[in-house]
């Protein structure tokens, strides 16, 4: 592909979706955008995104189509309701939804074996708040070229883009980020359970270790939420953590590996999750430690 400024296709206007489409025309992107619910289309289309009727409408007058969805029966869904069919091999596919490895390596050949297309997985750490000032870091496999593509493509997006490997390699990284990221909320929840329990101003605990060893991303943001409860909005939700979690395991398993602290972290999403708060901000974990 050598159009210096490709037309791109968005796919999947949630709450990331929504931010990253809004950066992308900011920086001069002509954005096709299509999504499941089209009144989650209505911001972006106020910021001049073209919104399309069709998956097929939208590859067709897409250069590059990107997709963030939700998990990966949600990508496998939009690739056999309009991708595949309506792909060609002077297109690009990135994917920047956070999907099992196995099953992007079987999504990337089927692409190419159907219609030539190219196919990068692309997902994204950084949260709503990196998504909306363009500071994600991204953890891409694929093909050198098509990775060239997506480094100018996703410019407006990121503070670094990493090529990890061949197409799935992007999604095995995002696996070990999210074994971090998830393990940090569950301790940072019962830490915060902890201090307020016996008498610590629990909200100035983010600012009290900043900088230090034991400072975060997710402690500066999570911690002074979990520690006045300030449980909306939903900036991102316990299921895509719990999905992920679940992703670890089962690769652990197809290598052999044990997961003792993730394994763990799994069970305690899981069980959080089935008290209702799937949906809800992981910062609603400081109720798995809550005496009430």
């Amino acid at each position: 592909m050598s159009k210096p400024n490709p037309t791109l296709g968005f796919i999947g206007i949630g709450l990331m979706g929504k931010p990253l489409t809004l950066r992308l025309l900011q920086h001069g992107f002509r954005v096709n955008v299509w999504n499941r619910s089209p009144d989650k289309l209505a911001p972006v289309i106020a910021a001049g995104a073209e919104a399309c009727a069709s998956i097929p409408e939208l590859v067709r007058a897409s250069d590059v189509v990107i997709t963030c969805l939700s998990d990966t029966q949600a990508v496998e869904w939009a690739l056999h309701h309009g991708i595949l069919d309506h792909g060609a091999p002077d297109k690009l596919l990135i994917d920047l939804s956070s999907i099992d490895p196995n099953k992007t390596r079987e999504f990337a050949a089927l692409l190419h074996e159907n219609c030539g297309m190219g196919w990068v997985d692309a997902p994204v750490s950084g949260g709503v708040s990196g998504a909306e000032q363009g500071t994600l870091a991204i953890m891409a496999g694929g093909h050198p070229d098509p990775i060239d593509i997506a480094r100018r493509v996703l410019k407006p997006l990121y503070k670094q883009l990493t090529h990890m490997g061949p197409v799935g390699s992007g999604q095995t990284t995002k696996i070990c980020n999210q074994m971090i990221v998830s393990c940090n909320m569950l301790v940072i929840a019962e830490m915060i359970a902890l201090a307020k329990a016996a008498g610590v101003d629990a909200e100035r605990i983010p600012e009290a270790l900043a900088g230090g060893f034991a400072d975060s991303k997710p402690l500066q943001i999570a911690g002074p939420e979990m520690a006045l409860e300030l449980f909306e909005p939903v900036k991102w939700r316990v299921k895509t953590l719990l999905k992920d979690l679940q992703m670890a395991t089962e690769l652990a398993r197809q290598m052999g590996n044990s997961l003792p602290m993730s394994g763990l972290a799994a069970q305690l999403m899981q069980l959080h999750g089935s008290r209702g708060f799937l949906e809800q901000d992981p910062a609603t974990l400081i109720k798995l430690y809550r005496k009430d």
